[in-house]
């Protein structure tokens, strides 16, 4: 099987307390986060004391169907789509995780990855704890199980200040849902009300859907307790805010509103600052459909070149296809894109994408868009070259197989045969997102990690030799 090229979606968190239809909400709530993960989806509600989580492989709308929905009662729920960043994917790890402890039962959902869930397992699991997955969010459950601390939101907030890395989560609890975010706020986590429900989701767009009103984010470093009462928050580490920049350029949906930036605005930011950077004489601008269509609308905007829709996604490739006995020239690509040849025949096309990983996708677009009777390829793209893995959340490739790593631009322009190449720069993609590099997560792209990275994780991807 031919590599991946390209990065994979995270994961996606939604919580609602005191509300009527709580399960159905928070599957509308998954339906709109689905972008972020399409391995897995779970719900869990509290009922009566008691947590009951229905979980299954697959898309939101596959697993949960009105029997399925009506086997979860409560006024509060917690739901996570996954995609696996850590941990393998099958049953096991989906998520909601409910734990049995002394203080109640406890269903957990988590968007990141912790940089050190292995060496705390290792330690509990020497003395004496039992993992029922191989997820790392598993470790937050065990160590508030064991805490002596007085109440749940201290149990937390000791919890919280032994792992590192990158997390959004939601526990749930008889006392309602606590969320809490890493003090370096690497993946987003906002706030919002329904009709005098307190909710959270990991992204806006969420609320859209279900009719809520946005709030505010869960701070860096702060724990807020959803309930009847409505919200109420309380802070357990100092904030050193470094928002991942990679949400804005590919992940988050454009309708979202993102650490208190639109999403739509900040990529047709990017692409505008990259007309500016890197022109080109051109008759069209063409974006990869869907991650390069902001981005393309600044760039035509920015250099007055007309925007057109020169090729068509396929939004109804499922997770898996038949591929034909007989070979069929980048079956793979022309699955999910195909050229309108109308619009791009004989055109001097801009192509706009969010990235370049491997660059073999890349190199198939332009050869596709060549077939079809296209004069010159100037592929630009709205982020700087990939250079190095994530560590806090984003399954991506190992640093040997990022194009970027090893190539210089010209030689990936060579490789995807395009006529020119721009990639934006670094301190474009900073202004254009309003943060300088110290306040930004920018590890893919420049290898500066905010949140120390254990020296054997980055020799396993090639970071660094002994």
């Amino acid at each position: 099987m031919e590599p991946r090229d390209g990065f994979r979606d995270e994961c996606g968190v939604f919580g609602i307390a005191d509300c009527e239809d709580a399960a159905n909400i928070a599957y509308l709530g998954l339906y709109a986060l689905q972008h972020r993960g399409q391995e897995s989806a779970g719900i869990a509600t509290l009922s009566e004391g008691r947590i009951v989580v229905e979980r299954e492989m697959g898309y939101v709308a596959d697993v949960f169907d009105e029997a399925r929905l009506s086997r979860l009662p409560g006024r509060t729920a917690i739901g996570h789509v996954r995609y696996s960043t850590a941990g393998g994917s099958h049953l096991a790890n989906a998520q909601p995780i409910v734990f049995a402890t002394g203080r109640g039962p406890l269903a957990l959902a988590h968007n990141g990855n912790l940089v050190n869930a292995r060496e705390i397992r290792a330690k509990l699991e020497a003395s004496g704890a039992l993992f029922t997955t191989t997820s790392d969010s598993e470790v937050i459950l065990h160590l508030v199980a064991r805490s002596k601390a007085p109440d749940l939101p201290t149990a937390l907030a000791e919890a919280l200040l032994e792992v590192r890395g990158a997390y959004s989560i939601l526990v749930l609890a008889r006392d309602g849902i606590f969320a809490a975010r890493d003090p370096n706020g690497i993946r987003p986590l906002s706030l919002g009300t329904r009709e005098g429900s307190p909710v959270v989701a990991s992204e806006t767009c969420a609320f859209d859907l279900i009719g809520a009103k946005f709030e505010r984010d869960v701070e860096p470093g702060e724990i807020v307790r959803l309930s009847r009462e409505g919200l109420s928050a309380r802070r357990f580490a100092i904030a050193n805010s470094t928002p991942c920049i990679f949400e804005h350029v590919y992940f988050a949906r454009p309708d979202s509103k993102v650490f208190g930036r639109s999403v739509a605005a900040t990529r047709e930011a990017f692409g505008a600052r990259l007309a500016r950077e890197h022109p080109a004489d051109a008759d069209v601008v063409v974006p990869v459909p869907d991650s390069g269509m902001y981005a393309a609308l600044g760039y035509a905007r920015e250099s007055r070149i007309p925007f057109a829709l020169g090729m068509v996604r396929n939004h109804y490739v499922g997770r898996t296809f038949i591929e034909p006995k007989h070979s069929i020239r980048h079956f793979g690509v022309k699955v999910k894109l195909n050229p309108v040849r109308e619009v791009v025949e004989g055109k001097r096309i801009v192509l706009v994408d969010d990235s370049i990983v491997r660059g073999t996708t890349s190199r198939k677009i332009i050869r596709m868009l060549r077939e079809a009777g296209v004069g010159e390829v100037h592929m630009r793209v709205s982020s700087p070259p990939t250079v190095a893995s994530c560590h806090y959340g984003i399954d991506t490739p190992t640093r040997q197989e990022l194009i970027g790593a090893s190539q210089s631009v010209e030689e990936i322009r060579r490789f995807i045969d395009a006529d020119s190449l721009g990639y934006l720069s670094a301190d474009g993609m900073l202004e254009a997102f309003g943060r300088p590099m110290q306040a930004t997560c920018t590890a893919c792209f420049t290898g500066r990690y905010p949140v120390e990275v254990p020296e054997e994780e980055l020799e396993k991807e090639g970071a660094i030799s002994r």
